[in-house]
């Protein structure tokens, strides 16, 4: 009969990421900061003026996510038609902001002084352009890091089209001489 108790020959729990360890719990904080500062704003201007700045928020939130979707949407169709015309699209069409101006109406319609404060900051170019060379710097060490096999991998596969959309031929040459995707046989070779 078994108790219960894990043996040495039971395998170990996978260690959990950072991520998944404190995500929680910044989110948590996050909330009791931003009760803390909307009860320090209606206890300084009273109850009408918090309710008046929540709204007032929701409703630029959602013009400025509306805004950017339609310019994102305006980027698209303009891109599908120089494709049809025939014509080579530049590589990254001027809306690179468009994600973090989605995002910054995201937090203003978020209720809290502190989410609107970086709905308001992520609005302003300069800080859009800060953001999006950090963000594209570390998307670009992480997959370098990543390994074969993984969806890093499979992004650096899908780069290696050319922007007309056809794939560049070639092989890779791995250091000792062999080729990166040779096929290998598993079976070991017969001996007679």
């Amino acid at each position: 009969m078994t108790t219960g108790a894990h043996t040495s020959a039971s395998p170990a729990r996978p260690r959990r990421s950072r991520l998944r360890t404190f995500l929680p719990l910044g989110v948590a904080v996050w909330f009791v900061l931003e009760i803390w500062l909307l009860t320090l704003v209606a206890g300084a201007s009273g109850g009408l003026v918090v309710l008046l700045v929540l709204l007032a928020g929701l409703v630029l939130g959602s013009v400025v996510i509306k805004r950017a979707g339609r310019r994102a949407f305006r980027n698209l169709t303009r891109t599908l038609q120089q494709r049809q015309a025939g014509e080579t699209p530049p590589d990254r069409p001027n809306s690179e902001g468009n994600g973090l101006m989605m995002l910054g109406g995201l937090l203003l319609i978020i209720p809290g002084v502190l989410s609107d404060a970086l709905g308001l900051l992520l609005l302003l170019p300069p800080v859009q352009k800060a953001v999006s060379r950090s963000a594209e710097r570390t998307v670009e060490r992480r997959l370098r890091e990543a390994g074969p096999g993984t969806l890093g991998d499979a992004f650096r596969q899908a780069r290696m089209r050319r922007p007309d959309g056809r794939v560049v031929q070639g092989e890779v040459i791995r250091e000792d001489g062999h080729a990166a995707d040779a096929p290998r046989d598993p079976r070991p070779p017969l001996t007679r």
